[in-house]
Order: structure tokens, then C-alpha cells, then sequence
């Protein structure tokens, strides 16, 4: 119960989150992006059961399709009953090295059509997968114009500094939202892998878990400025009044 991740709880998680930030920040564009990691969460579960299935169809049209090519390379040789007449070693090196070729090639189809249900799980996977990656990105854009450095010397801001008017706690809860909605992204991902180790989707996966985790810390390191200016201060420094950012 408490040894692998549950979709279930994690979109439990990710609803709760989705309420606050609605509950913070009304009608912001941060808790669209959380209702829409929602709707990607609610899709993982019918994919992971889909990509876990056995084919079975798709199995037995290999299975028939192999048997045939076999059957016919088996039917062509009894036909023509092919001579094996060796004349010298250079003949018989040269009938070594054609049997070989027909083998690999054989071997190489064989191979192919077997690995044709792993590659349709593997691109369903990564389909999903970028999908998140795409979520990842958009949550470190919505962070990007939250720079601490508004609160803390309003004076320096300039004609083309971005507009906010979030105070101190408001800005902290908006980067803790933000890491917390990449964190739940990459639990996202981790179910991809949890029961499958193809190599292929396992290095997205911590593409996407890597890429979380140092946009986290970026946001992070804001708070952490934002606490260090408070304790300097002895208090909150708000921004002019106004309707809170998104």
C-alpha cells in the first residue's frame, strides 16, 4: 500500500491543490494550468491500463504473419530444391555466407514484428509524456514575472517592469502552488515507469523529473529571498494596492 504511487491519491492531492489556488488567486491563469494537469491526470489511468493490456489481436496477426514468412522460405526451398553443389572452399564459403544473410534478415524481421506491440505502448507513453513536459513548461512560465525584487525595492522598477500586485505572503503561496504543481507533474510521469522498465520512457520520465525538480528549486530560491528580506525588514512589505496577479 505504501510501496508505489497511487493515481487515485495523487489526484486527490492535485484536486485539493486545484481548489486552493482558486480559492487564493479567483479566476488566475495558474489554476486553469492546475485544472488542466487535472484533466492530463484523469487520462493516465485508462492509458497505464490500455499500454498494460496484452494485445492479443495484434499478438496472434504477428504470430500468423511469422508462421507464414517461415512457411513460405520453407515452401521455396522444397520447391526448387535448391543445389548445394560446392565446388572448392570459395564456394562453400560463399554458400556459408549467403545462408547467413538469409538467416539474419529473417532473424531481423522476426525481431522487428515481435518488438511492434512494445513501440505502439512505448509511443502512447511518450505521447502522454509530452504532454506533462508541455504542463512543466507553462507552470515555470506563470513564475517567471513573479521576481521578488518588486517587493523588496519597488523604486527600481522601471517602465518595462511586469505588473504585480501581490504582498510578500502572496507571493510566497503563488511559487509554493507553482512547485507543488510541478512535483505532482512529475508524480504523473513516475506512473509510466512504475510497472515498465522501457528504457525509452524511462528517460523521459526523468527528463521530466529532473526538469521539475530544478525549476522547483528556482522557485525556491525566491522564497528563500522573500524570507531573508522579511527577517532584514522585521515585516511585510506590500506592493500598491490592486487586483492580485495571476
Amino acid at each position: 500500500m505504501y510501496d508505489e504511487l497511487e493515481l487515485d491519491q495523487i489526484l486527490a492531492t492535485l484536486a485539493s491543490l486545484r481548489a486552493r489556488i482558486g480559492e487564493r488567486f479567483p479566476d488566475s491563469s495558474l489554476s486553469k494550468v492546475a485544472a488542466e494537469l487535472y484533466r492530463i491526470g484523469t487520462d493516465v489511468g485508462p492509458l497505464l491500463a490500455r499500454v498494460r493490456r496484452p494485445h492479443w489481436g495484434l499478438r496472434t496477426g504477428l504470430l500468423v504473419l511469422i508462421a507464414l514468412m517461415v512457411g513460405v522460405l520453407v515452401l521455396v526451398t522444397q520447391r526448387f530444391r535448391i543445389s548445394v553443389d560446392v565446388q572448392g572452399i570459395g564456394g562453400l564459403l560463399q554458400a556459408i555466407e549467403a545462408a547467413a544473410q538469409d538467416l539474419i534478415f529473417l532473424s531481423l524481421a522476426v525481431y522487428f514484428l515481435f518488438t511492434v506491440e512494445n513501440r505502439l505502448r512505448r509511443r502512447a507513453s511518450l505521447r502522454a509524456l509530452h504532454r506533462l513536459r508541455s504542463i512543466v513548461h507553462i507552470v515555470d512560465m506563470h513564475q517567471l514575472r513573479k521576481d521578488p525584487e518588486h517587493l523588496i525595492a519597488p523604486g527600481n522598477r522601471t517602465p518595462s517592469s511586469p505588473e504585480c500586485c501581490m504582498t510578500r505572503f502572496e507571493l510566497v503561496r503563488y511559487l509554493d502552488y507553482c512547485s507543488e504543481l510541478l512535483s505532482i507533474a512529475s508524480k504523473l510521469a513516475a506512473l509510466h515507469v512504475q510497472h515498465d522498465n522501457d528504457p525509452v520512457v524511462l528517460d523521459a520520465v526523468n527528463d521530466i523529473e529532473t526538469l521539475a525538480a530544478n525549476l522547483s528549486n528556482r522557485m525556491g530560491q525566491k522564497i528563500l529571498i522573500l524570507d531573508n528580506a522579511l527577517l532584514v525588514a522585521g515585516r511585510d512589505a506590500p506592493l500598491p494596492v490592486g487586483e492580485p496577479a495571476d
